[in-house]
This record gives structure tokens, sequence and C-alpha cells, in this order.
């Protein structure tokens, strides 16, 4: 009866702590995992793509520099059929046709040009920030749906062997029926908590199904073997309000709003720049044939400076003028609500990581506790001093106590990495492992395509 018990404490002892069982040598690690979510992730991969889109605002920007150059070619028929007195009707048909090519070249447009250069340039930093910003949530979502199924993976583990440890303690228990040691109420008891463990280790494989289906999604493969990870304790902050002060000065969130802001405000001054004359150059050459009845051809050829100046438009401009101030009012809201969000977010953080800290160590003393306090009970109950219930009961509290334990070494994992996110140092040059010149620099594309005259094809070769 002694080796029964005991072997129903082993089991529930055995019980993995974050997938600490076996792990086969190839075995994937979180940093491997980030790596694949880095470069797979479908998420990353449109908001890259969206910063290719931007950065062609520069060169749209820049033909406002360039000369325009149009060709122009007609051909036609004119027949003209005319009475005249004492002579009769004259009947005439001529097929004019003719080519030429106009220029013009931009002078000056009340600094439209200029400032939609900058508010272009403007543009690509804050998608940029985007960018920065999107690879910091994925790499996160791709810590918690690691951390998860590790987690999940566990609690499986552990209620299965608690599913075996109560099928030995009913057996015991049938076992001391048979011989009238104990009730039947004590043979229901253990039914009862057998069928409640089952119950717990089906919920448990369904959670784990879904954190495998979040890992696929967020990470790119299925998760096989996976290692346990420790969590991110290289950050160098001693206190919560230098940690605020750091995240306002790096939080990608932060600086995109802050672009968004220098944006509006040069859209101000392009709208404004309506208002102003515009001065261009234009030069043109054409050629006529048959123009006329009594013309072969003609060739003209004409240079002029055109000034325009506006007068009344029908107040569009100036209406387009009030809404860019308005939405540079909303740029600077924006800005706000992005430091107050960034703010929200180190505290929480900088609390969960100290918080998750305590509940690992709490945890860990409370599954001491309660593995001695099961081996207690069950030499009691061997000698008669314990009811099944009590057995049952203490056999559960370490069941409790050991997946409290596995949640919050979870949570400390995860904690580590969302205060890292917080601060906006969530990075792979940050987690060193890859090198600048390995991660995807959005300035390669920018370069490639800036100063851009023509072209159709992308510089991928699209």
């Amino acid at each position: 009866m002694k080796s029964k018990y005991s072997r129903a404490v082993r089991f529930l002892g055995a019980a993995s702590i974050l997938a600490a069982s076996t792990v086969a040598p190839a075995a994937q690690t979180l940093e491997q995992a980030l790596v694949k979510a880095y470069f797979a992730n479908p998420t990353i991969n449109a908001q890259r793509a969206a910063v290719r889109v931007t950065d062609e605002l520069v060169p749209q920007a820049l033909a406002g520099y360039r000369p325009q150059v149009f060709g122009n070619a007609e051909a036609g028929w004119d027949k003209t059929r005319t009475n005249v007195p004492n002579v009769g009707v004259l009947n005439s048909k001529v097929y004019p046709r003719g080519y030429g090519v106009t220029a013009q070249q931009n002078i000056f447009n009340g600094f439209q040009t200029g400032n939609l250069v900058r508010s272009a340039e403007s543009q690509v930093l804050a998608a940029r920030e985007t960018l920065r910003n999107t690879e910091q949530n994925v790499l996160l979502d791709a810590v918690v749906a690691y951390m998860n199924v590790i987690r999940d993976t566990a609690i499986v583990q552990l209620q299965q062997q608690n599913v075996q440890a109560l099928n030995e303690q009913l057996r015991a228990t049938n076992d001391r029926f048979q011989v009238g040691e104990l009730t039947r109420t004590d043979v229901a008891q253990a039914q009862a908590r057998l069928r409640a463990a089952e119950s717990a280790l089906s919920a448990a494989q369904a959670n784990l199904n879904a954190s495998r289906a979040i890992f696929r999604r967020d990470i790119g493969s299925d998760p096989g073997a996976l290692k346990p990870a420790r969590p991110y304790d290289r950050i160098n902050l001693n206190t919560l309000d230098a940690a605020i002060a750091e995240a306002f000065g790096l939080h990608p969130a932060i600086m995109a709003t802050r672009h968004g802001v220098d944006t509006a405000q040069l859209q101000v001054k392009v709208a404004e720049g309506s208002l102003l004359p515009t001065l261009n150059l234009e030069a043109s050459a054409q050629r006529f044939s048959d123009p006329s009845t009594n013309v072969n051809n003609t060739f003209d050829m004409t240079a002029a400076l055109r000034l325009t100046v506006p007068i009344y438009r029908g107040g569009a401009e100036y209406s387009r003028i009030r809404q860019a101030k308005e939405l540079t009012g909303q740029r600077q809201l924006e800005s706000d609500i992005a430091r107050d969000q960034v703010r929200a977010a180190v505290i929480q953080s900088w609390g969960l990581v100290a918080a998750s800290k305590f509940q690992v160590e709490a945890a860990v003393a409370q599954v001491a506790a309660a593995e001695i306090a099961l081996n207690g009970v069950r030499e009691e109950y061997r000698v008669g001093q314990r009811t099944t219930l009590d057995v049952l009961n203490a056999q559960a509290e370490l069941v409790t106590a050991r997946s409290a334990l596995i949640t919050a070494q979870r949570d400390r994992v995860v904690a580590s990495y969302s205060l890292l996110a917080a601060l906006g140092k969530l990075s792979l040059v940050q987690l060193k492992l890859a090198q600048v010149a390995q991660t995807y620099q959005p300035e390669t594309h920018y370069d490639q395509v800036r100063d851009s005259w023509f072209g159709l094809r992308t510089p991928d070769g699209k």
C-alpha cells in the first residue's frame, strides 16, 4: 500500500515546470523563434511594404523641381465653300496636320514644392517608426505565443500526471474498501476527483491546441520541442522615472506621432503657398503643314515667362488652409495620447516585472510546502489518522501550486519582454540576435528611388 502512495507522490513531484522534461537536443529556443518571426511574420512584411509605398512620396514631391515636357500631334480635314459675288462658288479643301513639343519649368510656386518635399520626408520617417513599433509588437506577440505553448504543454503534462496519481489513489481506495477498511463514500470521493481531473486535462489540451495555432500564426511554423526561456534581465534602469524618461526618447510610437506633427505643419505651409503667385518658364516649338488654303507650312517657336497671381478662386484654398491647421492640432493631440499610452505601459510593465519575481518565489515556496504536506497526509492516511478526502485535498493543493508556479514563470518571462517593448528597445539588435546590417534596412529602398527620374520597375524587379 505504501509503495502505491509513494509512487503517486512521485508522479506529482516529477511534474514538469515550464516543460523542463526531457528536451530534444534540436529543440527550438525563444531566440530562434524571434528571428523567424522577424523575417517571416506577414504583419511585419506588410508594414515594410507600407514604408516602401511611402518612400515614393519623396520623388513625387521632387518632381515639382523638374521640367515637364509634352509632345503633341494633330491631323484634320477642312472643307470650305465660299460664294463670291461676280465670281461664283469657290470650294477649297485642306488637310492640316502638325506636331510640336512644349516644355515648362516652374521657377516659383509659393514654396509649395520645397514644403511638399519636407512633408514627404517626414512621412517617410514616421513610416519607419511605425515599422519599428510593428516589429516590437510582433516580437512581443512571438514571446507570448512561445511562452504560452510552453506553459500549456507543462500544464497538460501536470494534468496527465495528476490523472495517473488519482487513478492509483482510486485503485488503492477500492482495495481498502474491498477489505472493509474504507466506505463507499471514500470510493465516490476518489472517483469524483478523478473525473474532475480528466475534465481539467481535456480543458488543458484544448488550451494547448489554441496556443499552438497562435504560435504558427505569429512565428510562422508549428511548434516542435521548445526549450525553456529565461527572462530578459539586462535592463539597466534603477528607477521608474528613469524608465519613463528613456521611453519618451526612444519609443517608436512617440517618434512616429512627432513626425506626424511635422508633416501636418508642413502641409499648412503647402496650403498657404497656393495664395502666392506662380512663375513658370514656358517654351514650345510647333510645325504645321497645310494649315490653310494659301499656306503650305508654318513653324513657330515661343518662349515666355508666365506670372500667375491668384485673386479669388472660390474660397477652396482658404478652406484647405483651415483644414490643415485643424489637422495639425489633431496630430499634436495624438502625440500627447501616445506619450500617455507609453507612460502607462512602462508603469504597468515595471510593476509586473517586480510582481512576477515575487510570485515566482512565492509559488516555489508554495510547491515545496504542498509537497511536504501531501507526503505527510499520505503517511497519516496510511496509519488511519487521515481520511481519503484529506489526501485528495492535499493532492489538489499540490496540483494548484505547481500550476501557479508554471504560470508565474511564464508571466515572469513575458513581463520582462513587455518592459523592454514599453521602453521602445525590443529588437533583434538589442537582444543581440543579429547585427544591424543583417536586419531590414528601410533606407536602402529609399535611396534607390529618391532621385529616380523615370522607370516603371521597382528596385526588386517587379
